[in-house]
């Protein structure tokens, strides 16, 4: 049964109704991303122990802590550009840029006094939640409404979270006519006065593309593939000119995204730390997201000039920022280093999140990635 917002779901249903069966990205796009209903857009998302789910940020400051002193860092290898960027696409309610301006004027006063931080958001309501949080920081802080607005910079781009979201497709395994398993899509469609998920032939062209990266497995195999968040990697990377790509969030290598054993995807709904079974439920009250698929994440990001940096679990890209930076060992108090804890726990943060760097005219190293694995083989790049 159809649950959420009646305005979004009425929404919906006539776009259905004019156009036929839509994409399940199309779908997501609207329940997630529609102007007034959608659950971000709305500012109905509540992160924390009292939202919908629990991410780094939810965590304390620690977790801004230690991405400032990486940033310094970068400013650092860069030979210290005298106007450095850093850019947040995702910022939710501006926690996480406070924390890491906070700890940089700290710690690198130096690196802070060139700082500019770019946030990019396109929903109002976000926005003035992030002014007001980071009012103090007056002029350091400048917003665009998206990445196309950006003027090509020299520093960091950073994201936590924020591919997870993107629209994805669906797709399913079936046997042809002639006998052979081909990839078909999921689409959404009207079954009386409820939603259904119905299957027909792919209707994008870059989707079957994409599809061809996909091995072919068994009929009945339902996955995703995120089109949305290689087009967007291939903007930001277009946009930097000198500097590291970040982007924090969990997923899996393109062989493992893939692998025999996760034939249902990683599709999942949540609301108030519970999982859904079902994406029309509490539309537009719910969050919907998928794994991160960093293979081909990583690939789009090469086709727009920059190259893999470094990838690895947040357990070690956090034990090498600590290791690696002296300004890393602060003096944490009781509360932080439990928040620490949970942040590098393997059975807690430390091994669902993972961390991807990117980098362009950057030949430098990052102590984020000290203990990383060989970047490439571990993407099957």
């Amino acid at each position: 049964m159809i649950t959420g917002d009646p305005e979004l779901i009425e929404r919906i249903r006539t776009e259905i109704s004019a156009q036929g069966p839509r994409s399940f990205a199309r779908f997501m796009e609207l329940a997630l991303y529609e102007s007034q209903h959608g659950y971000y857009s709305s500012g109905h998302a509540v992160i924390g122990r009292q939202g919908d789910f629990f991410t780094n940020v939810s965590v304390g400051s620690v977790f801004g802590q230690l991405l400032g002193v990486q940033f310094a860092e970068v400013w650092e290898k860069l030979g210290r550009p005298p106007h450095f960027i850093i850019v947040e696409y995702g910022a939710h309610d501006g926690a996480f840029a406070a924390d890491a301006l906070t700890a940089l004027s700290r710690s690198f006063p130096e690196c802070f006094n060139t700082i500019r931080y770019i946030i990019a958001e396109p929903f109002p309501v976000w926005h003035d939640r992030q002014q007001e949080r980071l009012a103090s920081f007056g002029h350091k802080i400048r917003w665009v409404e998206s990445i196309n607005q950006l003027e090509p910079f020299v520093g960091v781009h950073f994201s936590n979270e924020l591919f997870d979201a993107l629209p994805v497709h669906l797709v399913l395994s079936e046997v042809a006519k002639n006998g052979t398993v081909v990839w078909n899509e999921r689409f959404v469609s009207i079954s009386d006065n409820d939603f259904e998920l119905v299957t027909g032939p792919v209707s994008d062209p870059h989707l079957e593309i994409a599809l061809r990266r996909v091995p072919l497995l068994p009929a009945g195999f339902q996955t995703e593939v995120n089109l949305a968040a290689s087009k967007l990697m291939r903007e930001i990377a277009a946009k930097l000119e000198r500097g590291v790509i970040l982007t924090i969030d969990y997923g899996f290598s393109r062989a493992e995204f893939y692998s025999l054993h996760r034939r249902e995807g990683s599709l999942q709904i949540r609301s108030r730390h519970r999982k859904l079974s079902s994406p029309f439920q509490q539309i537009g009250h719910a969050d919907i997201s998928t794994h991160v698929e960093w293979t081909s994440l990583a690939q789009a990001g090469e086709t727009a000039g920059v190259i893999p940096l470094g990838f690895t679990d947040q357990h070690h890209f956090f034990a090498g920022i600590i290791s690696g930076c002296p300004a890393a060992g602060l003096e944490f108090g009781k509360s932080n280093k439990r928040a620490l804890q949970t942040l590098l726990h393997p059975e807690l943060l430390g091994r669902n999140f993972q961390v991807l760097g990117l980098a362009k005219n950057f030949p430098e190293s990052l102590s984020g990635f000290r203990f990383a694995r060989d970047v490439r083989h571990e993407l099957g790049l």
